[in-house]
């Protein structure tokens, strides 16, 4: 087995712990859970559909949270009546619990259940406030222009306490 030492990346980037963190959990040894499968796929620049296999449960035995950056899905069965007597189960009905890391800025747009599969498109949406902005940059003229307005500023308001 391989293990990976990350810890020169952190020297030199600023903002990217949570992604050595998933990283790091990724290198770790652990079971991962198959259950129910999934298929993760994006359709659009910007979005994103999970569907998930989960029959034989309904709409109100599933359980979609988005907190923050995870996204979790849990079904848990309602109890089946005693006098149904199974003679076959080959349709597992155990409880699921599957967990989704999304990026900043996603978001569930909708969730849907249908012959069998639970899909959930995301979306994700910058703010504005985000969003790359040009930023000019000020010329020698620029700067000559707003040291005399602060200039004219500082003499008005030493005019107007004279006077008063």
């Amino acid at each position: 087995m391989r293990t990976f030492d990350i810890s020169p990346l952190y020297r030199s980037t600023v903002g990217f712990d949570r992604l050595f963190d998933m990283l790091d959990q990724a290198t770790r040894v652990e079971p991962m859970t198959n259950w129910p499968p999934y298929n993760i796929e994006k359709s659009g620049d910007d979005q994103y559909r999970i569907t998930m296999a989960v029959a034989g449960f309904s709409p109100d035995e599933i359980e979609l949270t988005q907190h923050e950056n995870t996204l979790l899905v849990t079904g848990n069965k309602h109890v089946e009546p005693e006098e149904t007597q199974v003679l076959h189960r080959g349709i597992a009905t155990r409880a699921f619990k599957q967990t989704f890391s999304l990026a900043d800025h996603v978001k569930v747009t909708r969730a849907s259940l249908d012959n069998g599969l639970l899909r959930v498109d995301l979306k994700r949406e910058v703010p504005e406030a985000l969003k790359p902005r040009r930023i000019e940059i000020a010329t020698g003229a620029g700067r000559k222009a707003v040291a005399q307005d602060n200039a004219k500023q500082i003499e008005h308001e030493s005019d107007a306490s004279r006077a008063a």
